[in-house]
C-alpha cells in the first residue's frame, strides 16, 4: 500500500480545513471498506486520509415520525437495520442496507461512504433516491442540501466541491399508505456486485386502490445511479393493477442505458430492469397496504 498521512479528525471544521488544503490529494474515511481497497490496489493515490469517525455530528442516527430519518455520514449499516423503529418505517431502505457486503462489512460500511464512492452499482443509492433522500454537505462557505439523485455525476465523482464534506443523509417522514422496496440481481447468492438494482417507492390513497405518488430508481444501468421520474409519474392517479405496474416497468427499461461487460450483457440488463421493477413495485405496493399486490 502507498504511504499516506492518516489524520483522525475530531471536528467538522478540522476535516473541512484539511480537505480545502489538500484538494484531490485527500480522501475522507468513514467506513473505509471501499477506500482502503482502492488504496491497497493502487487504484487511488492520496497524500492524506481523514478519519471522521470521531466527529460527533457524523455519528448521529435519529428517527422521528414527524421529521423523518437522519443518518450521519459515519453511521455503519448495522446500526440502521438494527433499529426496530427504522426497520419498520423504511423497509425499502433496509432491503438495500442489509445487502451491502456481508455481516462483517456491515459492521464498518456506511451509507455515507457508499454514496460518496459513487459506484453506478451501489446498492444504497437507488433506495435512497426512491425514498426522496437528500444529502447535507458542509464546506468553508456553509451548508447546502443536494437531492441524492443529483449527488453522483460520474463513476467515482460526486457534487462535493473542494473543502466540502458529507455530514448526513435525510429521508422524509413516512406518509400514510406508503411503502418502498429494493431488489437486485447478482450472479451469486451473496456478497456480489449488482448486475441491476431497482429501488421503488409508492403511496396510495385511503382506499388503498389508487396510486398517488411513486418514485423509481435504477442501479448498474447508467454511468450513475439513475432516477426515472417518468416511470413513477406514469403511475400517479391510476388504479393498482398488473398492467399499470408493467407500464411503469416498460418506461424504466426505456430509460436504462446499460452496457455489456464481464458481469452481464446490455440485453440481459435491460430485461432485468423490467423484471425487477415489476417485482419491486409489487413489494412496495404490498407494504403500502394494497392487499392483492
Amino acid at each position: 500500500m502507498q504511504a499516506f498521512e492518516y489524520i483522525p479528525a475530531t471536528t467538522v471544521k478540522e476535516a473541512i480545513a484539511i480537505l480545502a488544503r489538500e484538494g484531490e490529494q485527500a480522501r475522507v474515511l468513514s467506513g473505509g471498506t471501499d477506500l482502503i481497497v482502492q488504496l491497497r490496489e493502487g487504484r487511488r493515490k492520496v497524500r492524506a486520509v481523514i478519519d471522521i469517525k470521531q466527529i460527533p455530528e457524523v455519528n448521529e442516527l435519529s428517527y422521528d415520525p414527524a421529521t423523518g430519518l437522519q443518518i450521519g455520514a459515519a453511521v455503519p449499516c448495522y446500526r440502521i437495520y438494527g433499529s426496530p423503529a427504522i426497520a419498520a418505517a423504511y423497509p425499502g431502505l433496509i432491503d438495500a442496507v442489509s445487502l451491502i457486503g456481508g455481516v462483517q462489512i456491515q459492521g464498518r460500511a456506511t451509507l455515507g461512504g457508499n454514496l460518496c464512492n459513487s459506484s453506478p452499482a451501489a446498492d444504497s443509492i437507488p433506495a435512497l433516491i426512491a425514498h426522496q433522500a437528500s444529502a447535507l454537505v458542509m464546506g468553508e462557505n456553509g451548508e447546502r442540501r443536494i437531492p441524492i439523485e443529483e449527488f453522483c455525476i460520474a463513476p467515482g465523482r460526486t457534487q462535493l466541491q473542494r473543502g466540502e464534506i458529507l455530514l448526513s443523509i435525510h429521508i422524509p417522514p413516512v406518509s400514510p399508505y406508503s411503502g418502498g422496496a429494493y431488489l437486485r440481481f447478482i450472479p451469486r447468492n451473496e456478497m456480489d456486485i449488482a448486475v441491476v438494482g431497482v429501488g421503488a417507492w409508492v403511496a396510495l390513497d385511503q382506499s388503498g386502490t389508487t396510486i398517488t405518488a411513486a418514485r423509481i430508481a435504477l442501479g448498474a444501468v447508467a454511468p450513475t445511479p439513475l432516477y426515472v421520474p417518468e416511470s413513477g409519474a406514469g403511475l400517479i392517479g391510476k388504479l393498482v393493477s398488473s398492467e399499470t405496474v408493467a407500464e411503469a416497468a416498460t418506461i424504466a427499461q426505456a430509460a436504462a442505458r446499460p452496457i455489456t461487460d464481464m458481469r452481464g450483457s446490455a440485453q440481459q440488463r435491460s430485461h432485468l430492469v423490467g423484471v425487477l421493477t415489476r417485482r419491486a413495485l409489487h413489494i412496495a405496493l404490498k407494504r403500502a397496504g394494497y392487499k392483492s399486490a
